[in-house]
């Protein structure tokens, strides 16, 4: 039966978000204790790719999702589409994870295949980034948005997802590579009026130091700020290979749960609780705020009018995404670009405080905003490491 929503509908084949999606790479293995850690770390959707990789095994993870309330994408191989297994918690299907433009045609006859067998399934492929290394050959297009057009105009995908991991080391931050791929995204979703995910890195491998909780979160948010409807961690399970050398996933091959578990679970806990009011919001742009800019001059037409700062603080640096909620009003988010420093900014706004909202991020609630500092003059807004906060005003 045609689905919408994951639900019977008798008007669309064609798969459509309706939850933010807290996914993950590295499936588990398949026992009801390693899926209770999924599920208590917050997490609403599992890919398969390492342990549920036969229809046996694939059988196995969707009832283990139903059994605690996630969804899946299954890994189902070379399996015919109408051979494809169903079900309560079945989301969709992985079909490719990060392929060239070459084999978009290729592509685009698997998920005209799914869509007809399975409608209203997700026939997730997962893009690479924009990644500095990678050339117009790698790509097999002209750059990264041709890569992306093509994508788009050739697959007809419901979502784009892509992953980008960024470095950290103070001699090699490339954060504003993820800002350009993350505006790429934006841009193309918007055009085809459908959403996209990232994935992020919470582990050690390569050339990439172990992420902190503030880098996590510094990803996460700063993905938000752009729009995504979707986040996804790299890896929840940690991978047996010689290219992860240290292990560090957010479970490790002896079901041990890392410092990753607990990082996991506040943040998915806050994502849980955004995610109702960032699914009805579309993107409308994305402003940088570096030290040395205006702040009045470079937000204008943001929402907020105005960033402050104390001379002890560090000097400002943020990320503002600004949005159209789907009931008329307008919603900015604040992120604090730096991840090893909290902000604490005198925000104001454009509106009086009094017809703010803030969605409150522990409990999803649209709640007055909250003067951390009342003993100051003005509006005082504190910000975490690489912390976002999400506000909603009237409309213009």
């Amino acid at each position: 039966m045609p689905t919408t929503n994951g639900n019977p509908s008798a008007h669309t084949t064609r798969f459509l978000q309706d939850q933010f999606a807290i996914a993950m790479f590295g499936d588990p293995p398949l026992t009801e204790r390693d899926y209770q850690l999924v599920a208590e770390s917050g997490f609403n959707l599992v890919a398969g790719n390492f342990h549920a990789d036969n229809l046996e095994r694939t059988l196995r993870q969707l009832d283990l999702c139903e059994h605690f309330g996630m969804k899946a994408l299954a890994c189902c191989g070379d399996i015919p589409p109408e051979e494809h297994p169903e079900g309560e918690s079945c989301w969709g299907y992985v079909v490719q994870d990060e392929p060239n433009a070459a084999a978009f045609a290729r592509l685009a006859d698997r998920v005209a295949a799914l869509r007809k067998a399975r409608p209203g399934r997700l026939p997730m492929i997962n893009l690479y980034g924009h990644y500095t290394q990678l050339r117009p050959e790698d790509l097999a297009a002209k750059d990264y948005d041709d890569y992306v057009r093509q994508f788009i105009q050739i697959v007809d995908p419901d979502i784009l997802s892509m992953d980008y991991y960024p470095y950290f080391l103070p001699v090699a931050d490339d954060r504003d590579g993820l800002c350009r791929t993350l505006e790429s995204m934006r841009r193309h979703s918007l055009e085809a009026g459908i959403p996209f995910w990232n994935f992020i890195n919470c582990m050690p491998y390569g050339p990439h130091t172990d992420p902190t909780e503030g880098q996590l979160m510094w990803q996460i948010y700063t993905s938000l700020a752009y729009g995504s409807k979707g986040i996804g961690y790299f890896c929840y399970f940690t991978p047996l290979s010689p290219e992860f050398p240290k292990g560090g996933a957010i479970v490790t091959r002896d079901n041990v749960r890392t410092r990753h578990w607990y990082q996991a679970r506040r943040i998915n806990e806050q994502l849980r609780n955004l995610g109702p009011t960032l699914m009805q919001l579309t993107s409308c742009g994305v402003y940088r705020l570096y030290p040395i800019d205006n702040a009045q001059r470079q937000l204008r037409g943001t929402g907020i009018a105005n960033i402050l700062h104390a001379p002890v603080d560090p000097p400002y640096d943020y990320l503002v995404g600004t949005f159209r909620h789907a009931d008329g009003r307008r919603a900015v988010l604040l992120n604090n670009y730096r991840y090893a420093f909290t902000a604490w900014p005198t925000v104001e706004f454009d509106v009086p405080v009094e017809a703010v909202r803030e969605v409150n991020k522990w409990t999803g609630t649209e709640e007055p905003v909250h003067d951390d500092s009342p003993e100051m003059e003005g509006l005082q807004v504190s910000l975490d490491a690489g912390e976002g906060r999400l506000f909603l005003l009237p409309p213009t």
